[in-house]
């Protein structure tokens, strides 16, 4: 009896253990890996992990990526001023007393009034397309003022490009001695984006001068006063010289 019973023992014992085996086996990797691994030792993989220095190549690519964007982007002035064409714009005013207090002189360009603007050709379709409240070209409104190269004989003040049409759109197709300058309509003006110029402190005084007798000439009448910019295929301008009498300043 105690033979068939210890047999019987063995064999409950022997079932048992395929069983486990059997379940054992059923485990995935992760199941058995996560069954063997403590919390102790997860700390102490992560403690490792994050004092492994980085490799050269994580820290060598991104800065690379971004170098690459900063020279492939170059700033809107520098585009302009390498891609842009030369056109000259005439003051229609300037204050001298504005380079002596501000260090700056404020320009009023023809083409910023719109009692010159509503002369050309295509006026009335962008008021009718940009009509205000009041009846009048809305607060903000885009525009390009086509103008057109004059001939220019190579000696004293060039002469100022002259404005043939404007409208809401960029013009495309124009000829070879033609530009479109984007502005933008407000206050009552039109702003190109090159209306204010800071003047060199060495500069200001004579500057200051040659605009006082600009505006009094002793001929009776006052001598031009022309800015050179350059403006890119979207129509943005950007600053390059100053004309006051016969006298260029460039601007820096």
């Amino acid at each position: 009896m105690k033979s068939n019973a210890s047999e019987s023992n063995k064999s409950s014992a022997s079932e048992s253990n395929k069983s486990s085996n059997k379940s054992n086996q059923g485990w995935s990797p992760e199941a058995e890996f996560s069954g063997k691994l403590t919390f102790r030792d997860y700390l102490i993989a992560t403690e490792q992990k994050a004092n492994q220095p980085l490799p050269f190549w994580r820290l060598l690519v991104p800065l690379l990526i971004q170098t690459g964007l900063i020279m492939a982007v170059p700033t809107q002035a520098v585009y302009t001023d390498v891609a842009g064409k030369t056109v000259i714009l005439q003051s229609a005013s300037v204050d001298p007393d504005d380079v002596r207090q501000n260090f700056a002189i404020n320009l009023d360009y023809n083409i910023s009034r719109i009692a010159t603007l509503r002369r050309l050709p295509g006026w009335q379709e962008l008021l009718r397309q940009n009509r205000g409240r009041t009846r009048q070209l809305a607060e903000g409104t885009n525009l390009y003022v086509t103008l057109e190269e004059r001939e220019f004989s190579g000696r004293g003040v060039p002469s100022a490009w002259r404005p043939i049409r404007v409208s809401g759109k960029r013009p495309t197709n124009l000829a070879n001695d033609q530009v479109a300058l984007k502005g933008v309509y407000r206050d009552g003006v039109v702003n190109y984006g090159v209306e204010t110029y800071y003047i060199p402190e060495e500069q200001r005084e004579r500057i200051s001068r040659d605009i006082s007798r600009a505006l009094n000439s002793r001929e009776g009448r006052r001598q031009p006063i022309v800015v050179k910019v350059k403006v890119d295929p979207q129509g943005n301008a950007v600053p390059i010289s100053l004309w006051v009498r016969d006298r260029n300043y460039r601007f820096e």
